[in-house]
């Protein structure tokens, strides 16, 4: 009974003030959650281009509004971003397949595919991994290839303390020209830029040729070692003409992975999946490494196990519309349902279009209310009046044939009613002592 009792002007801002106040609620509940999610990353190379490649990435992502943003967090190293990775310092990380505690990782996508190269200088006599004893090799990022080293130690009966030897990069080329390493192991994709980069170690000239030394018992320790594969390296890729080598070469071969926790949310994960292999055709023009971003393996027994979230997407099982959209097309006539049952509490509590709504019986039963204050008898009378206009133009109206007209039996017991309650008034009116008013 309060909108009887408030004047129209305070209901209306009330109402306002309510409809204001759900409204900024609700706006605020859509931007918590459409907003974008940004998860950390974990990135480390010797020459950093890990840390730009996927920085180019996060650029992208935030140009094209994606979903799903990325922090990139420059560990230095390989190793150093498996191990904080590995802490759970970060949500995700672009890991080697060989480097660190991948115990909570699972793949989201294969970033690219690291060779193993054995390089010695032009002119040089080494033609296979037994000619490196009593030589000294260069190992080019010694900690993420300690495992590698390792490997062929133990594969090749070689003295690891003295053969191999870790070298700076900026260090490679001096340590090839003043012969202090006999040859080079190095791990990067087969793409340009690292290609010429390993060029740049050795005098160029069109006689002057390095020689690729091959790993004949790759087959072997790929099967003891799931980390790697058996892989032939095409002929040409060091040099095209004359080419280097000069037939495939057979050598290791691992992944650069980029793996999530497996804790992160299945849906995070697949909207992030989506994501990159779609940037991934637009980075491509502007830097083809972007290319050999790939989906890992989706068989059960993978060395490195999809993430729920990727599998979803390259086994083509995200959920379909009614899946994803379910939900909302039940709830919606039910939300639709108590938006306008709000409306028409709102429209109740203004008061608005009650007089315009107002029938015969509504009439009958407001003269009720003006009956138990009347203070005269001419006042009666004319409520009495009243009641008769009433009836006669219901009546009136029921002979016409009018379907909306009251029928005679609900009038004659409002009309009853009010005829008991005007003669209830009458009797209390009678009782009271009369005031003559001064003249």
């Amino acid at each position: 009974m309060a909108s009887l009792r408030l004047p129209l002007w305070l209901r209306f801002i009330l109402l306002v003030g309510v409809v204001a106040l759900a409204s900024g609620a609700s706006l605020l509940v859509y931007r918590y959650y459409t907003r974008p999610v940004t998860l950390t990353v974990a990135v480390g190379s010797i020459d950093g281009e890990a840390a730009k490649a996927m920085s180019a990435i996060a650029s992208q992502l935030v140009s094209t509004n994606a979903p799903v943003r990325l922090k990139v967090i420059d560990s230095g190293t390989a190793l150093e971003a498996a191990n904080a990775f590995a802490a759970g310092k970060t949500d995700l990380a672009v890991v080697r397949g060989d480097v660190g505690d991948l115990s909570q990782a699972r793949a989201v996508v294969v970033v690219s595919h690291m060779v193993v190269l054995i390089i010695a200088p032009p002119g040089s006599t080494i033609d296979g991994i037994d000619k490196l004893k009593g030589r000294r090799v260069g190992v080019i990022g010694g900690d993420a290839n300690s495992k590698i080293v390792d490997l062929l130690s133990k594969t090749y009966g070689l003295d690891r303390a003295k053969i191999f030897k870790d070298v700076a990069l900026p260090d490679v080329r001096q340590a090839v020209q003043s012969k202090d390493v006999a040859a080079l192991l190095v791990v990067i994709p087969l793409a340009e830029k690292y290609l010429s980069l390993v060029r740049g170690f050795f005098q160029q000239g069109p006689k002057s040729l390095p020689v690729l030394v091959g790993i004949e018992s790759a087959g072997a320790i790929a099967a003891s070692e799931r980390a790697y594969e058996s892989f032939d390296v095409p002929k040409g890729t060091l040099r095209g003409s004359p080419p280097v080598p000069e037939d495939d070469l057979t050598t290791l071969r691992t992944s650069l992975y980029l793996v999530a926790q497996k804790k992160l949310g299945t849906d995070l994960v697949t909207t992030l999946t989506q994501t990159i292999m779609s940037v991934r055709r637009d980075l491509m023009r502007e830097q083809p490494i972007f290319a050999q971003i790939t989906s890992p393996s989706t068989d059960q027994d993978a060395y490195l196990p999809l993430h729920p979230g990727a599998a979803a997407v390259y086994n083509g099982t995200q959920q379909s519309f009614m899946d994803e959209y379910g939900n909302w097309i039940y709830l919606t006539p039910m939300i639709l349902g108590g938006f306008a049952t709000a409306l028409a509490a709102a429209w109740k509590f203004l008061g608005l279009g009650s007089a315009a709504g107002a029938g015969p019986l509504d009439s009958l039963y407001a003269l009720g209310r003006r009956i138990r204050k009347a203070g005269t008898e001419a006042e009666l009378s004319e409520i009495e009046d009243e009641i008769d206009d009433i009836l006669n133009v219901q009546h009136a109206r029921s002979t016409a044939g009018d379907e909306s007209a009251v029928d005679d039996a609900t009038l004659n017991v409002a009309a009853h009613r009010l005829e008991n309650l005007i003669h209830d008034r009458r009797m209390m009116l009678g009782k009271k002592p009369t005031i003559v008013s001064a003249a």
